[in-house]
């Protein structure tokens, strides 16, 4: 199957969903929640369809820069359009849905090596907690990003525009914690998993995934254990959550883009 259509037609849907979205944050344009989810559900498909077509049906897995680049933000999409049936997320897709559409970009264009590798269930229940707790941590770092820019307009005394998009300051917050608690189950699951199935986790092409991890486990533990004991909020939980989604931004895909594009090219 040809997946390149699939591609661009998923490439103009997100872009239309974010750029709406978008626009209802600059208040240039009202508010069309079901015009972006129609939109973002027709763009998920379309990856959906490009993603499967770049993994294939061989039962191995592809673990190339670009593609895990592309399943992660279509996992990313498709989480939180589900989410914002229930949740107030849908405003995160006027810079997530944008990223989808790059990722879909980098995986037509750029050169990748593609590394195919057989995986256990264990294996794979590592990876599956990995990119699903990769994922809600990334929704929660748009989060906070609006969470951030809310909290800053309301200190200016600016109570129109995006302030009267969003929902109110405390759902915003509340939803952020509920986002990151849920992360951190799905990392704490991931660290446990890869401690009992993969071979060496501190190998040398695993130890800075190991560490960062870690690392970023430490400071959403930390997170949350100040919004609890000592009430940690707004601008402080802002710099944490950020600085914790970083980390594993560098973990994640950190290697994979000095091993596939940095020395590639040399």
């Amino acid at each position: 199957m040809q997946a390149l259509p699939f591609a661009l037609l998923a490439i103009v849907f997100y872009l239309g969903a974010g750029s709406w979205q978008g626009l209802t944050l600059l208040r240039r344009v009202p508010q069309r929640p079901a015009l972006v989810r129609s939109f973002g559900v027709l763009a998920v498909v379309c990856h959906g369809v490009v993603v499967a077509v770049s993994l294939g049906v061989t039962g191995t897995l592809n673990l190339g820069i670009s593609t895990s680049a592309s399943l992660i933000s279509w996992l990313i999409a498709l989480l939180l359009l589900a989410f914002s049936f229930t949740k107030p997320v849908l405003s995160a897709a006027a810079g997530l849905f944008p990223l989808a559409a790059l990722t879909i970009l980098l995986m037509i264009g750029l050169p990748t090596t593609d590394h195919q590798a057989g995986a256990s269930p264990g294996i794979m229940v590592h990876i599956l907690t990995s990119i699903l707790a990769f994922s809600l941590f990334a929704i929660a770092a748009v989060q906070a990003m609006l969470l951030a820019r809310q909290n800053q307009a309301l200190r200016r005394h600016h109570t129109r525009g995006i302030v009267q998009v969003l929902p109110p300051l405390a759902t915003m917050e509340r939803l952020l914690f509920e986002l990151i608690w849920a992360g951190m189950l799905l990392l704490t699951a991931s660290l446990v998993s890869g401690v009992i199935f993969l071979d060496n986790m501190f190998a040398q092409d695993l130890v800075h995934k190991t560490v960062l991890s870690f690392a970023a486990w430490i400071i959403f533990a930390l997170l949350l254990a100040g919004h609890h004991i000592l009430g940690w909020r707004g601008a402080k939980a802002v710099r944490w959550t950020l600085g914790g989604c970083a980390l594993l931004l560098l973990a994640y895909f950190g290697s994979k883009f000095a091993l596939e594009v940095v020395l590639a090219a040399v």
